[in-house]
Formats: C-alpha cells, sequence, structure tokens
C-alpha cells in the first residue's frame, strides 16, 4: 500500500509542479490587475470568465471524463477509437456552439448586461472557449497515458505565455481589460498547438456508433452535474453584483484568488487522483487504499489551512513584486473571508476523493443530485446572507455548497461502492485543528503574534500524537521513505 500511495505521490508533485509553477505565475497578475484596473473592471473580467467557466461544461459535454474511463479499460473499441471519437465529437460541437455565440454576440453583451464598449470581450470569449474545447480530450490523454511532464510541460508553457501577454498589453500597450481576453486566446491556441504531437498520432478517422453511445451515456449526466458545479464556483459574483455592485466584485475576487494556495493543492491531487484510481480499481486492497488515501489527503489540507489562515495577513501586506504587495492596500477589507474559502476547496478536495465510486461502477447519474442540491444551496445562502454579512455571505455560500455536495455523495455512493473510510482518525484531525484555531481567534496582537502562530502550528502536531493519529506502519513507512528503503507492504 505504502508504495502505490507513495506513486501516487510523485505523480500529484509532477502535476503540482506545473500546477504551483503556473499558479504562481498566473498569480504575479493578481496584484498587476489590482494596480491598474479598477475595482468595477476587475468586477467585470472576473464576471465574464464565470461565464466562460460555466460554458466550458457545456462545450465538454462529459467527453473528458468519458474518455478517461473507457480508456482504462478499453471495453469498447481500439485504442485510437477511444480517443478519436470524443475528440472528433467535442471538435464539430465547440466550432458551431462558438459559431453561434459570434453570430449573437451583441444579444448576448446586452443579456449579460456588459458596459457600453466591453461588448467585443463575448467575441474573444467565443475563441477561448473553442480552443479550450478542443484540448480537453488531448490533455486527458496525456494523463491516462502517465505522461505527467509532459502535461505539465505544456499546461506551463500556456501559463507563461497568458502572464507575457498581459504584461504587455496591459503595462506597454495599455489595452486594459481587452488585453486580458486578447492574452487568454493566444495562450489558449499555443496549448493547442503544443497538443498537435498527441492529437495527429492517436487520431482515426473512423466512427464506432456503439463506443460514442457509451460515451454519451457516461459523459451527458456530467452536464447538468458540472453546470451546477461551476454555478457554486461563480454565482457569487452576478448576485453579489447585483446586491453590492460590481467594486464588491472586485474585491471578492481578489481575495477569492488568495485561496489558489489550497486549490493548488486540490487541483495538484485531483490530476493524479483519477488516472490512480482507474488503474488500482481491480486490485483486491483497493477501498482500504483509497480510504487511507483520503485520511493522508485530509491531514495534508487540513495542516496547509492553519498555516494560511494564521500568516496569510503578514504575507499578504509585505512588498513582494517591486514593492508592490500581493493586493493593493484597498483590497484588504476582504481578507477576512480567506480561511472559509480555504476550508471550501478541503471539502472540494473530499468530493473529489469520493468521486472514485462512481466512476468505477459508472453510476454518473447520481452527480447532478448532488451537485444541483448543492447549487441551490449556494443561491440560497448567498441571497440569505449577502445582505447582512457582504463577502463573508458568498464566501459562506460556497463553504456550505461543498460541505453539502460531499456529505451527500459520501451516502450515496456508500449505497453501491461501500468504502470503510477512517473517520475516527478524520475526527481527529477536525478536533485538532478546531482546538488550535480556536486559540488562534483569541490569539492578542502584538510582537509576540508571529511567534505564537508558531507555537499553535506545533502544538497541533503534539495534539495529533497524543490522540494516536499515528499508527506504527505509517511512522515505518516515514522512516523508510527518508532512508530511501521501500518497507513492506500493509
Amino acid at each position: 500500500m505504502f508504495e502505490r500511495i507513495k506513486r501516487l505521490g510523485s505523480d500529484t508533485a509532477i502535476y503540482g509542479v506545473s500546477t504551483i509553477v503556473g499558479r504562481f505565475l498566473t498569480f504575479i497578475l493578481t496584484p498587476i490587475y489590482t494596480h491598474i484596473l479598477a475595482p468595477e473592471e476587475l468586477g467585470i473580467v472576473a464576471t465574464v470568465y464565470a461565464y466562460i467557466a460555466v460554458l466550458n461544461v457545456v462545450y465538454g459535454y462529459g467527453m473528458e471524463s468519458a474518455y478517461m474511463k473507457y480508456a482504462s479499460t478499453l471495453e469498447i473499441g481500439d485504442k485510437k477509437q477511444v480517443f478519436s471519437v470524443p475528440f472528433m465529437s467535442v471538435a464539430l460541437t465547440s466550432c458551431l456552439f462558438s459559431g453561434f455565440v459570434l453570430w449573437q454576440a451583441l444579444p448576448i453583451a446586452t443579456f449579460i448586461h456588459l458596459s457600453e464598449g466591453f461588448e467585443r470581450l463575448v467575441i474573444y470569449s467565443a475563441v477561448i472557449l473553442c480552443l479550450d474545447g478542443l484540448a480537453l480530450v488531448p490533455f486527458a490523454s496525456l494523463r491516462m497515458a502517465g505522461k505527467a511532464a509532459r502535461f505539465a510541460t505544456i499546461k506551463v508553457t500556456g501559463i507563461v505565455v497568458n502572464v507575457l501577454c498581459n504584461l504587455v498589453f496591459l503595462i506597454s500597450f495599455e489595452m486594459g481589460v481587452e488585453g486580458i481576453f486578447l492574452a487568454g486566446i493566444i495562450s489558449s491556441a499555443t496549448n493547442l498547438l503544443l497538443l498537435l504531437p498527441t492529437i495527429v498520432p492517436q487520431l482515426k478517422l473512423s466512427w464506432n456508433g456503439g463506443l460514442y453511445e457509451a460515451l454519451l451515456g457516461f459523459g451527458l449526466p456530467y452536464v447538468p452535474a458540472g453546470l451546477a458545479s461551476m454555478l457554486i464556483q461563480v454565482m457569487n459574483r452576478p448576485i453579489l453584483e447585483a446586491l453590492k455592485g460590481k467594486a464588491a466584485v472586485g474585491v471578492f475576487q481578489a481575495n477569492y484568488r488568495l485561496g489558489i494556495f489550497m486549490m493548488l493543492i486540490v487541483s495538484m491531487y485531483d490530476f493524479a487522483w483519477r488516472p490512480f484510481f482507474l488503474a488500482h480499481a481491480s486490485d483486491p486492497d483497493a477501498k482500504p487504499l483509497f480510504a487511507r488515501i483520503l485520511t493522508y489527503f485530509v491531514l495534508l489540507t487540513t495542516s496547509v489551512f492553519l498555516f494560511l489562515s494564521f500568516f496569510l495577513e503578514d504575507i499578504v501586506q509585505l512588498p513582494l513584486f517591486w514593492g508592490y504587495t500581493l493586493l493593493a492596500e484597498p483590497y484588504w477589507g476582504g481578507l477576512y473571508i480567506v480561511p472559509v474559502v480555504l476550508l471550501a476547496y478541503i471539502f472540494l478536495g473530499v468530493y473529489n476523493n469520493l468521486m472514485a465510486g462512481v466512476y468505477i461502477e459508472k453510476r454518473t447519474r447520481i452527480l447532478p443530485i448532488v451537485t444541483v442540491t448543492g447549487a441551490a444551496v449556494n443561491v440560497a445562502i448567498n441571497y440569505l446572507l449577502i445582505p447582512s454579512l457582504d463577502l463573508m455571505g458568498a464566501a459562506l455560500a460556497t463553504l456550505a455548497s461543498y460541505v453539502v455536495m460531499a456529505l451527500l455523495l459520501y451516502t450515496l455512493v456508500q449505497k453501491f461502492y461501500p468504502i470503510q473510510y477512517e473517520l475516527g482518525r478524520i475526527t481527529k484531525i477536525a478536533l485538532a485543528a478546531v482546538s488550535v484555531y480556536a486559540m488562534f481567534v483569541f490569539l492578542p496582537e502584538g510582537p509576540f503574534a508571529v511567534p505564537g502562530k508558531a507555537v499553535l502550528l506545533i502544538l497541533f502536531g503534539v495534539m495529533m500524537y497524543l490522540m494516536r493519529f499515528f499508527i506504527p506502519s505509517e511512522l515505518k513507512g516515514l522512516r523508510a521513505l527518508i532512508m530511501r528503503k521501500p518497507p513492506a507492504e500493509q
């Protein structure tokens, strides 16, 4: 078990390098945006990209996930067909969808309440959506083939191009909001160009109707499920804009993006996790393996949550980039939402972990139930709490959605793919974290605040030890890892 978990950790690390480097490069843009763009302009960018995120689900209609499932088993069709059928399907529909958006660009701009002078953002968005749709299946192919390094290289290259174009368009050419979207087009085109060596050798111009029917049966439930999931991530922006104005959206977006540190962990884990559980689904000890991995995931993310919650305000106020802080001072008033955003991402990671049973047993039809419920909770809490709690209401709505989704998915999956998760150990993590965080809340400000926070982090580890969280096999495995000697299978 230890060696397989170690392999998952290695793959996660490779995806993590690309994700961390890429997100860090993208994050550099945050202080630039907040120093160059007015909160209203940043609010427009956040709102339009929220619509792009939602439409990405429609453009993919579950074909990425369906490809990964059938590529892992090859139960219908050969290897090239399993790649070509979903790729050609998404390529055709992406062009049709974007063609329609281009044709109706002005009415769409009016419908989403784009300010005068920003109508062209709809055209730019249509191009980005089409290019990203074409890249979905090829990127999934690299993950299933175990080509994590190549996947990472292409992703990082595209992000580097995006950041450089942003710098040129915003600083040198002073193009403002339009420059951000033009940079997105160039970045997406770069990704697709670099994926051509992956696409061409696997492309087979033949059709397999039975395979396509199976792909649609597996993938289409992801459309309502994916739309609901994306609404959870972005719906608070338009609601916040309607209730509090564009400036509030800009402040919320800037602070929400500080959750990037937790999102990095969740994203890079998910990139490695899905190919991993599909590859090990038939192992005799698959279920205990999956349970142990969830425990480690919760431990890691909880530790990161505590560290960031304790020190993020200190980090944000440090001058890091040519005298710039991570956020311009007018945005600091929203920092109080960041711990809630971090916690929300932990529950999203738990939800992703529980997806193993859905894939293995082909029960994707339950996903709309889970995600639509989460979306309904999100919308209700946004409208209920934003009027009185402002930005915190929007953040709490996101957290509540992911908590409900994780609990509901756990309940449903246990009925057809039961796993004895280590709930006792996970409870110990939660108890120690809540205790330490409560001490942090009452920690007085002053010269001893930073050392006090460090002591609290150490106390978290001590509490875990005193509650006997760690088991002997894990301690042996850790010692063997340090000594670079693989332990016996546990």
